[in-house]
Parts: C-alpha cells; structure tokens; sequence
C-alpha cells in the first residue's frame, strides 16, 4: 500500500500556535535519529550581514522559546544588540518545518540559574573554560583549563558565570510546513502585530 501524504489544515491547527507547536515536538522525538529540540538560530551583526547556527531549544511556553549560550559568543553579542532573531526546526522524519521571527529577551537570572545546575558538570566547567567564538591555539589548552577548574572546584558547586545565561525568542510570526506531494505543501502561518495581541491565521501558497 503506498503511503498517504500527511496533510495540514487549519482545523487541525486550531487557534493556539505553541500547543501546536509542542505537539509537533513531541511527535518528532519519537522519530528523529538526534536531537528533535536542534533547530538553527538567524541573527545580525553589526554590519547587518546575517549569520546562523545550530542550538538546542531548552524551554517553551507561551513567552516564547528559550535557548542558553555564552554571551561573550558571536551569537551572544548579536543578540545582545539587536534583541531580534528567527529561528527554524526541520524535522526530516516527519517532514516538517517550523519557522519563527520575533524580538528576543534575556531569561530571568532564576531561569539561567536552575538550567546551568541541571547540566552535567563537564558541560558546567567547559562554560568557564570556553572563551566562546574566540581563538584557540589547540585542543589540549581548552582540555587543560576544563583539567584546571575540575581540580578547582573538585567537589564543590560550580557557580554559573556572568557571562552565561539565556536568550527568549518571543514570535511573532509562526509558519508551520507540512511537505506535499509534488512539491504541493500545506504552510500555515500565524503572525500578530505585537506580543499582546491577538493572532491572525493565515494559509501560503508552498
């Protein structure tokens, strides 16, 4: 039997883009091979030249999609000046694809601080030891200064540093894409003209 195209429609959408959201998500981490949450992360620089990179998607809710990164990063500085982003997921199991724009807010110290103490304790010092974006010399000197702040906090509590922490996305616009057989794909796209107001639905020709 040949298998049916998966379809998307409107009221299979329904009014409310990040319960949507979360069950695409979670439909994908029973299918996707790595990293269901990955998704890439567009930003600006300075110049207005963009740049992109893959992160991992660490929370979210109706304030919008949280990620954790250094802020001393290329992305980190980014960010920080011009408080705007876009991001997209592809699920390739599932044939999917989500796509986001909007301003981006830091995470409340709270937030930043419960997500760095859930995180395993290499990846705790290696947020110390990695001067993130910057020149490294080799290997052996980043694995040296993680040796170094493992013997340093041996078993104490690593604190998170203050230039750690996590950005928010906060859409608004939300395109959801379902692929299509001969390239005839569903896109359903949400968008609101600030945080506060209500969204508009709307379908795009693939």
């Amino acid at each position: 039997m040949t298998e049916q195209p998966l379809r998307l429609d409107e009221t299979a959408v329904g009014s409310d883009p990040f319960a949507f959201f979360d069950g695409w998500l979670r439909e994908a981490a029973d299918s996707e091979p790595n990293d269901p949450n990955a998704l890439s992360l567009a930003t600006v620089d300075t110049d207005g030249l963009p740049d992109v990179r893959m992160v991992l998607l660490k929370g979210v809710d109706a304030r919008g999609f949280a990620f954790y990164t250094n802020f001393e990063s290329a992305k980190g500085r980014q960010l920080l000046a011009t408080r705007k982003a876009a991001m997209c997921f592809h699920w390739k199991s599932r044939r999917r694809q989500v796509r986001l724009r909007g301003p981006v807010e830091v995470v409340t110290e709270a937030e930043a601080d419960a997500y760095y103490a859930s995180r395993p304790r290499v990846s705790r010092l290696g947020a110390w030891a990695s001067q993130q974006s910057r020149p490294l010399e080799s290997r052996a000197q980043l694995q040296a200064e993680v040796d170094r702040l493992d013997a340093t906090y041996a078993e104490d509590e690593i604190p998170r540093p203050p230039h750690w922490s996590g950005f928010r996305l906060m859409p608004l616009s939300i395109e959801f894409w379902q692929d299509g057989a001969f390239r005839l794909h569903d896109r359903i796209v949400f968008t609101r003209d600030s945080l506060d107001a209500p969204w508009d639905i709307v379908r795009l020709y693939p």
